[in-house]
C-alpha cells in the first residue's frame, strides 16, 4: 500500500491490478460468447435453408410426377379410343366411314426393322381423344383438349405391320381364308407447355380375310 501524495488517498496497487485483469478477462469472455452465438446462428440458418430447399425439391418432384401421370392417362385413353372406334358397329356398317384399323390397313405397312412409329408421323392413321368422350358413329379426328385442368392433349397413331397366319387358332380358322392382320397402336399424351410427350404402344391382331397372293 502506498500514499497518493496528490490526493492523500491510500491506494492498494495489487488490488487495482487484480481488478484490471478481471475486467480484461471478462471482455475476452464476452467476445468468445459472441463468436459462439454467431456460429450457432449460422448453423441454424444453414439448416433452415437446407430444409426449405429440400421441401421445394420434393414439391417439384411431386408436381412433375403428377404431370407425367396425367399425360400417361391421356396416352392410355388414346389407345382405348382406337379400340372403341374399331368396334363401333355404326361405323363398321356405314360405307362412308372408316374405322382406324381399316384406314391403317390401306396405308403402307410399317417396317419395324428400319423405322419406329412416332407420335408425330404424318403418314399414319391418327385419332384424337377429347374431353367429350367417345360418342358412337363418328370418326374422332377433331382437335380438342383431353383435359382442361391441366390442359392436356391426347392422340394416337396407328400403322399396319403385316398379315400372318393366326397363331394358336383353331383348325377351322387355320384352314380357312382368314388371317390375322397385325397393327401397332401408339397412344400419346402431352401437357400444354411441356417439352416431352408420354407415349405407350400396343400391338393388336384382328381376324380378317386373307389377301390374295
Amino acid at each position: 500500500m502506498k500514499l497518493d501524495t496528490r490526493t492523500n488517498i491510500f491506494c492498494d496497487t495489487d488490488h487495482t491490478k487484480l481488478v484490471s485483469k478481471s475486467y480484461k478477462m471478462l471482455e475476452k469472455q464476452k467476445g468468445l460468447v459472441l463468436v459462439f452465438a454467431l456460429l450457432i446462428l449460422l448453423t441454424i440458418t444453414i439448416l433452415g435453408v437446407a430444409a426449405v430447399s429440400s421441401s421445394l425439391l420434393q414439391g417439384k418432384m411431386a408436381t412433375s410426377s403428377e404431370r407425367r401421370s396425367v399425360a400417361f392417362d391421356a396416352a392410355e385413353a388414346a389407345i382405348a379410343g382406337v379400340v372403341f372406334e374399331s368396334e363401333d358397329e355404326s361405323i363398321l356398317i356405314d360405307p362412308t366411314l372408316t374405322d382406324p384399323l381399316s384406314e391403317a390397313r390401306q396405308q403402307t405397312p410399317i417396317d419395324l426393322d428400319v423405322e419406329q412409329l412416332s407420335c408425330f408421323d404424318e403418314n399414319r392413321t391418327d385419332r384424337v381423344m377429347t374431353k367429350n368422350g367417345l360418342p358412337f358413329g363418328i370418326r374422332h379426328t377433331s382437335a380438342a383438349n383431353y383435359s382442361d385442368n391441366p390442359p392436356t392433349t391426347s392422340w394416337s397413331k396407328t400403322a399396319f405391320i403385316r398379315e400372318q397366319a393366326c397363331r394358336g387358332s383353331s383348325n377351322v380358322i387355320g384352314g380357312s381364308n382368314i388371317n390375322c392382320h397385325v397393327f401397332l397402336i401408339r397412344g400419346c399424351g402431352q401437357l400444354e407447355g411441356s417439352n416431352y410427350v408420354v407415349a405407350n404402344t400396343i400391338s393388336a391382331a384382328v381376324f380378317a380375310p386373307a389377301s390374295s397372293q
